[in-house]
């Protein structure tokens, strides 16, 4: 037997796959308002268990990370495969057109919060190992689980439980599926990810608002204070223009350069995607700007009066909220230190708060192991992959190339219009299906090439 025959398993129980999902998604499982992880993390548990991995719930100061095994031969090749069972909040919930927490099917999509980021993709590696082992009894790797239930609120705990249990966790190859295939729908290897610094910074003038008529010109308006001190940050270029922000930022390799000038990219398809009818950039552009180079973004900013008709006040206090997205080198603590001394020397009394942050990572993309990866991938979909050098967004990928020194690779699953976090979240059923698939075949080929 071999993977035609898994496949033809995988075709032959559609509905029972699709029940199986439907159930871990109906389970809530909100991080951030701490809301159902307990219940979903069991549930998981069980599920593993039946399908014959071995798995140990394992606390931390936060939520719990499951971590389950199948371990053949300590000195076989060991793919450790990483999720997450939290989900975001369903807010605004009045913008769903089904219910956020009953996964229903339309048009071909799976509709449920959960369903593309992270429990379908989770849930189509623990259904690959169980499709691998009806058919072969046997799987020709180790594999390794790490599924953790504070991804949507940072992962502030996995760095810990990695550098706990090292030893436990050691790994030839990390493995992930999150987030959305290409915009073109040709499926995706990422080599890496940026990281974050998420920040607030806040002025205050009176103690409470005033009249803006009768103390006009009298009481400072802290609004202004921050638009001038965020007009510092960036030239009229767009350029980030803090003191050191670009020191430790890493220049492209010569073969990080090729890639993406290969790249495809469909500039009406992306504009009409994001709702930006005006993006105007070539695909090297793009892509440099996407996965080689940080962000300074204004993520939020309030002051005031945001409500119907008018309310003439000056405001006592204004608040930003700051994401920076940051590039292999770019270390958090540092770009937090440059920030903070850059906000004491154009506005001394404005204060800097850090609410979260992230490190970059990456993965050599001359290793064997990224091209079986890529040639697995390319088999399974019938088409070659794209090959990225980073993706845009943010996973705690640092954990696995840093603290446990083994290379990692992001192989999406879902369309490119999830809805991640977003009302109205899904995972297309082919998209699910196909997952599962690719996953078969990325144990059988690397099985086939790292045999030991």
């Amino acid at each position: 037997m071999g993977i035609s025959e898994i496949r033809e398993q995988i075709d032959s129980r559609r509905e029972e796959y699709l029940r199986t999902l439907f159930t871990l998604l109906k389970q809530k499982s909100i991080s951030a308002q701490n809301i159902g992880i307990d219940e979903c993390c069991n549930m998981l548990k069980n599920f593993m268990e039946t399908i014959g991995i071995k798995t140990r719930r394992i606390e931390t100061e936060g939520n719990p990370i499951l971590y389950g095994e199948i371990i053949n031969d300590p000195d076989d090749f060991t793919l450790l495969i990483y999720g997450h069972y939290d989900v975001q909040p369903p807010e605004p919930v009045e913008e769903w057109n089904t219910p956020p927490f009953e996964p229903t099917i339309v048009d071909g999509k799976i509709y449920c919060r959960g369903a593309g980021d992270n429990k379908g993709q989770i849930m189509a590696q623990l259904l690959a190992v169980k499709s691998y082992l009806e058919v072969e009894g046997k799987l020709p790797i180790n594999v390794k689980f790490v599924i953790e239930g504070e991804e949507e609120s940072s992962s502030k705990n996995l760095a810990g439980f990695v550098e706990e249990y090292r030893d436990m966790l050691k790994a030839d190859l990390v493995y992930t599926s999150d987030g959305p295939m290409h915009s073109s729908g040709t499926p995706i290897v990422l080599l890496g990810v940026r990281g974050i610094l998420y920040v607030e910074i806040t002025a205050k003038g009176a103690d409470w608002d005033n009249h803006s008529g009768n103390k006009g010109n009298i009481v400072p308006n802290p609004a202004w204070e921050l638009v001038q001190l965020l007009a510092t940050m960036k030239d009229k270029d767009g350029h980030i223009t803090i003191e050191g922000f670009w020191d430790n930022v890493r220049q492209p390799t010569k073969k990080e350069q090729e890639l993406i000038k290969t790249l495809p990219l469909d500039t009406k398809q992306l504009a009409e995607q994001i709702g930006y009818k005006d993006f105007n950039m070539t695909a090297e552009e793009y892509y440099r700007k996407l996965t080689l180079e940080p962000t300074l973004n204004i993520a939020g900013f309030h002051s005031g009066y945001g409500g119907e008709g008018s309310k003439t006040i000056i405001p006592s206090k204004a608040t930003a909220k700051i994401d920076m997205r940051l590039v292999v080198d770019m270390d958090p603590n540092e770009i937090f230190d440059k920030f903070t001394k850059h906000v004491k020397k154009y506005a001394p009394g404005v204060e800097v708060k850090r609410l979260g942050s992230m490190k970059p990572s990456k993965t050599p993309s001359d290793s064997k192991v990224v091209e079986v990866i890529g040639k697995a991938v390319g088999k399974s979909y019938n088409c070659k992959p794209v090959l990225q050098p980073c993706m845009g967004g943010s996973l705690p990928d640092y954990v696995w190339t840093q603290i446990l020194a083994a290379p990692s690779v992001v192989v999406p699953y879902a369309n490119y219009d999830e809805a991640n976090h977003s009302p109205n979240e899904n995972i297309g059923v082919d998209n699910f299906f196909n997952g599962i698939k690719c996953t078969c075949q990325v144990i059988q080929d690397l099985g086939a090439a790292f045999h030991r």
